[in-house]
């Protein structure tokens, strides 16, 4: 019982941080179901991870949907073309040495870290349309997308403000919108490392289910803590930090 335990709680966790604070909890998901869930493999880890994160997008992706916060037609430019760019990263992942790919991870988490302290810029969408916005969202796209297969992320730190720079839409339309993409994009490295025999199918349904329940709660303390949300970030960013040194050592010292 321990071990599905543990994987419904590793991913409440995520989705109660990223609920709570907009951002940042899938990246924690690699690291918690090699080291807390006990998955051996840093590949199936990946592809379990993926899995979940586009779980949890999508189901996200339904309130803000209903309320009018994504733009669709720049959902789907920007999805097709990152989807291209997560199938050719998550290839690319597969092939190279899991605890090597750890290391790019673990520094993959500190530059995430470095966003999350930089903090979003308010954006009240009056320069959207942008100028030649189709294909600045497609070259954007299939850069995002290529480090979110290649990671099994979601990438919400890089989709937000690509969508923002590309589109010039509005902060919380770009927060919606990124959930489409961020679920078609883990989605697609989800399958591409399935149909290698990397996705753990049971963990990953049991991170899914964690994730849900965590989301729910998250999003009824967001309010009450959203004067402390600056505070929160610190904190989490600091998690992030600590969580990626850990894996640097353990990684650099096998």
């Amino acid at each position: 019982m321990l071990h599905p335990l543990l994987a419904v709680l590793c991913g409440s966790l995520v989705g109660f941080s990223l609920a709570l604070i907009g951002g940042g909890g899938s990246i924690l998901a690699v690291p918690m179901l090699l080291y807390v869930v006990g998955i051996h493999d840093p590949h199936t880890a990946i592809g379990t991870s993926a899995l979940a994160v586009a779980s949890n997008a999508f189901a996200n992706l339904i309130p803000h949907a209903r309320a009018g916060h994504v733009r669709w037609p720049v959902a789907l430019t920007f999805a097709a073309t990152g989807a291209v760019g997560a199938l050719a990263g998550s290839t690319l992942g597969k092939i190279i040495d899991g605890h090597r790919l750890l290391v790019l991870f673990a520094l993959a988490m500190l530059v995430i870290a470095a966003v999350m302290l930089r903090g979003r810029s308010r954006h009240d969408g009056s320069g959207y349309p942008r100028k030649w916005m189709f294909p600045r969202l497609a070259a954007v796209g299939l850069g995002a997308g290529s480090l979110a297969g290649f990671f099994g992320i979601g990438g919400g730190f890089l989709i937000v403000p690509g969508l923002v720079f590309a589109s010039g839409m509005a902060m919380i339309e770009a927060i919606g919108t990124s959930l489409f993409c961020v679920g078609t994009f883990g989605l697609t490295a989800a399958l591409n490392y399935a149909f290698s025999g990397l996705v753990d199918w049971p963990v990953a349904l049991e991170f899914i289910a964690g994730g849900i329940a965590g989301g729910w709660l998250g999003a009824l303390g967001a309010q009450k803590l959203s004067k402390k949300r600056g505070a929160l970030t610190v904190l989490f960013a600091a998690v992030i930090v600590s969580v990626a040194l850990f894996m640097l050592a353990k990684s650099l010292l096998h």
